[in-house]
């Protein structure tokens, strides 16, 4: 009876009655060879751009497709292929070369191993596919993780050393921001763009902020920039005034008609006057000639010049924009 060979790592079976005196030759073959490549061997395999490799499992005999790892060298790149055969069996690929090889089973898809990447591999009998998708409790020292790898996403809210996937952050941040809220910022780029959700429009422009309560309602608007007084806004004051007042007398004289003389009456004559009568009827009559002029002015001088002024406090203009939806 002769030989036949496994299915998957294409060992010698031995048929029974044959290979009398070579038993050992053929089991040292397969255990020292290939049951070791399969369990531990280690190959390097050059690869080329844009070209497929095909790999063979050469039955009862050495062959680099029955090594436990792979790793390859040259140049990956697009459409480079590490073709392998369709037997099950686990494969350690590490892709040493400048690009990424695709491993595959022929007319499959396969695996794209990026360049420098080290990944665990099976080929399950019809096509080559990744060996793990999960590991309990894994402890990762100073990993660094390419391609767009998965994680479950949290609840809102979750305080944990739990792994933040985008989603997770993405919740976090729409929760931060619910429709109403305001976003400030010292630059012009619209929120929508940074955050990549919600529309948000321009808020508040040429205002300041103040918290509602009973006298301000939310979302109600008021005040302005500048202010003329009125009068009743005036506290109560006094003013100065000037003024000046002025009095001309030119002079005036006194009249006495009539003419008599003291010393007729017993006077000293060395100082009598004489009196004039200008009538029997009023011997003493006289007549008054007055010029008196008086003027006052009062000033009061005018001041202000009905300009408004401006009630802002310091500030510094942002950029503000409300989220609507």
């Amino acid at each position: 009876m002769s030989s036949t060979y496994s299915t998957n790592l294409a060992i010698e079976l031995i048929g029974t009655g044959d290979q009398a005196g070579n038993w050992g030759s053929t089991t040292n073959t397969n255990l020292g060879t290939l049951l070791e490549q399969a369990i531990s061997g280690y190959v390097t395999q050059a690869v080329a751009t844009g070209t497929d490799t095909t790999l063979a499992m050469t039955n009862g005999a050495s062959a680099t497709a029955r090594n436990m790892t792979i790793e390859l060298t040259g140049t990956g790149g697009a459409s480079t292929n590490l073709v392998v055969p369709a037997n099950k069996k686990l494969y350690f690929i590490y892709n040493n070369s400048t690009g990424a090889v695709t491993v595959k089973v022929s007319g499959q898809t396969g695996v794209s191993v990026p360049a420098t990447a080290k990944i665990a591999l099976v080929s399950n009998g019809t096509d080559v596919v990744v060996a793990e998708n999960y590991m309990v409790s894994p402890t990762l020292l100073n990993a660094a993780l390419t391609g767009t790898p998965t994680a479950p996403t949290a609840s809102v809210g979750t305080n944990t050393t739990q792994i933040a996937t985008t989603a997770f952050v993405n919740a976090a941040i729409v929760a931060a921001y619910p429709v109403g809220s305001i976003y400030m910022s010292t630059v012009s780029t619209n929120p929508a763009t940074l955050f990549g959700f919600g529309t948000w429009v321009t808020y508040g422009s040429g205002r300041v902020l103040i918290s509602q309560d009973g006298t301000y309602t939310a979302g109600s608007t008021g005040g302005s920039a500048t202010t003329t007084l009125i009068e009743a806004n005036l506290p109560s004051h006094s003013h100065s005034a000037s003024s000046s007042s002025s009095v001309s007398d030119p002079g005036h004289r006194h009249q006495i008609g009539g003419r008599d003389s003291t010393a007729n009456e017993g006077g000293d004559p060395n100082s009598e006057f004489v009196r004039d009568y200008p009538s029997v009827a009023n011997p003493y009559s006289s007549t008054v000639t007055t010029g008196i002029t008086v003027s006052t002015s009062t000033s009061i001088g005018n001041t202000g010049s009905g300009t408004a002024f401006s009630n802002l406090p310091p500030y510094i203009a942002v950029y503000m924009w409300n989220r609507t939806v």
